[in-house]
């Protein structure tokens, strides 16, 4: 039961962080409605497994990797840029003025399972984060097994259900605003992903 309780605060901890991630999914969520927000939602989650995965296997090693200035410096070089980029189609994109949202087909899943999972992945926070959390829990309290897919587990359903409201909430929100906030939304949308870009570009090299 603790370990449940745990993986609940730290689930909930993530998702009260305004960063990228939040801006990716409620800014995808509001302009190209839920399954889009979700699509997003869902790359962010396959990457967080997929470090979970790698690191609870090859803990040691990834530990040794994560606290390489080398790793940061290139992760962060790479998070930045995407986040950069992402910041830019943003701030020139302008969303369709209608009411109606785009057609949803597997080229546009693929494309924002893609950005989800990009923004998240290439984050060296995201590393940072689990490997602690491996490091407290795996190595410093022992847990094995069971309770290692109970905490982590715990962990995973917080984030997802908390991202899925976010993308909920995105869409709710979409029905009061007009094509002027939309628009609008979506340049600060894009200013923040490049001044998100740009501050972890700036932390990387201070952490080098």
């Amino acid at each position: 039961m603790n370990l449940i309780l745990d993986g609940l605060l730290l689930g909930l901890t993530l998702a009260i962080l305004l960063g990228p991630i939040f801006v990716a999914l409620t800014q995808t969520g509001i302009q190209r409605g839920v399954r889009a927000g979700l699509s997003v939602g869902t790359g962010i989650w396959i990457s967080d497994i997929l470090v979970i995965v790698t690191a609870y296997f090859f803990i040691k090693e990834i530990d040794e990797i994560a606290q390489n200035k080398s790793f940061h410096q290139w992760m962060g070089w790479i998070g930045g840029l995407i986040l950069i980029i992402f910041g830019i189609i943003s701030l020139v994109k302008k969303p369709k003025l209608d009411e109606k949202i785009p057609a949803f087909n597997a080229k546009s899943y693929a494309g924002y399972l893609t950005k989800g999972f990009a923004v998240n992945f290439f984050n060296p926070f995201t590393f940072v984060f689990w490997i602690s959390v491996m490091t407290t829990y795996v190595i410093g309290k022992k847990i094995d097994g069971p309770d290692a897919t109970l905490l982590f587990g715990s962990i995973m359903f917080t984030i997802i259900v908390t991202d899925s409201l976010k993308v909920v909430l995105a869409k709710l929100i979409r029905k009061k605003l007009t094509h002027n906030h939309i628009i609008l939304f979506g340049k600060l949308a894009g200013i923040i992903l490049i001044t998100f870009g740009v501050i972890l570009i700036l932390r990387t090299n201070v952490w080098n």
